[in-house]
């Protein structure tokens, strides 16, 4: 491992202007909240920053606070908090969940939201080290090799999946990201967080070198609103989506008025399904229309040779979810 500078700074602004002047004399910088993540690409030598920045040394970045019918989140609460928060298991039930069903116990009594959302791909060629576009390289080694857990959807020049379990939740319930950086803070959608390999095969997200995301802001929960999220994995513990789901659905009068259907696991960014949205609006659900949603969300989905298992799977998932937001009687 190479040696690096640990800072702590006192402020978002200090720790701001920490990234900004590393930024300026050409040195690389690494945020650390939890530090679960980091922790192993440090070992791995998958990163090799000069200096590490503490957030945890900044006070008023954990917490879940009630403001007016918003919620605002610390983005260094821990995912155990958010699990367990009565306010957000009550209306926010979907980010509660995910939240729950994030890596271990022991992982998420210290792994933050915010690194739950920022987390790097764990496509075992990445975490290996082997020279893919994702460590510089010039060629994704699953498009050829073991991609039984790569994406269905929006692949090329890399084929990884977001890993986060967070991350559709919060796009299903229309979050907003607060992004502080030189110019200030700023507010960010949390489906316009995100970003594809084709844009840059480097990053995953919006952020750039000099930015910190702060805080994550839920919406007022409008009446009738039910949410849920379904994660499928190979073991019950310590384990990626090989596919979920963030599902929000409003309803009035027995009908859906709204639906947000976000898949995880099939993807590089959160991946949402507007035509598959549009089938529930409007209409009462049942049986059948759950089957016709969940074949138009895997609509267009490009299996690779070992991962169209993937495809029914999604499918299975997405209707479990659907019916599971029924309106109670």
């Amino acid at each position: 491992m190479k040696s690096f500078v640990n800072v702590n700074p006192k402020s978002l602004d200090e720790a701001v202007a920490v990234l900004d002047r590393a930024r300026a004399q050409g040195k690389k910088a690494a945020l650390a909240g939890g530090g679960s993540d980091l922790l192993g690409m440090l070992k791995d030598h998958l990163v090799q920053p000069d200096l590490v920045v503490n957030l945890k040394s900044i006070s008023g970045l954990e917490g879940v606070h009630r403001e007016g019918e918003r919620v605002r989140i610390g983005a260094l609460t821990t995912l155990d908090e958010i699990a367990r928060h009565p306010l957000l298991v009550e209306r926010y039930a979907a980010l509660a969940q995910a939240a729950g069903l994030a890596a271990s116990p022991q992982i998420r009594n210290v792994g933050t939201l915010g690194g739950n959302v920022n987390q790097r791909p764990w496509c075992h060629y990445f975490r290996q080290g082997f020279p893919c576009f994702k460590n510089g390289g010039k060629m994704c080694y699953a498009v050829a090799g073991e991609n039984q857990f790569h994406a269905l959807f929006g692949g090329g020049p890399a084929f990884i999946v977001h890993p986060s379990d967070t991350a559709p939740a919060l796009v299903a319930l229309e979050a907003e990201f607060k992004v502080m950086g030189p110019s200030g803070a700023k507010i960010i959608p949390a489906e316009k967080y995100f970003i594809l390999p084709r844009e840059d095969v480097l990053r995953e997200n919006v952020l750039g070198e000099n930015e910190i995301l702060a805080e994550v802001i839920l919406p007022a929960a409008p009446s009738g609103l039910r949410s849920t999220y379904l994660k499928i994995r190979d073991r019950q513990a310590w384990d990626h989506a090989i596919v979920s789901i963030g599902a929000a659905l409003e309803w009035e009068g027995g009908r859906c008025r709204k639906a947000r259907l976000v898949l995880g696991g099939v993807a590089p960014i959160p991946w949402r399904v507007p035509n598959a949205e549009r089938l529930l609006e409007g209409k009462s659900l049942g049986e059948a229309l759950a089957r016709q949603v969940a074949e138009a969300a895997l609509a267009g989905a490009q299996p690779l040779a070992k991962n169209g298992y993937k495809v029914p799977l999604a499918k299975a998932t997405v209707r479990r979810a659907v019916l599971s937001l029924l309106p109670a009687a």
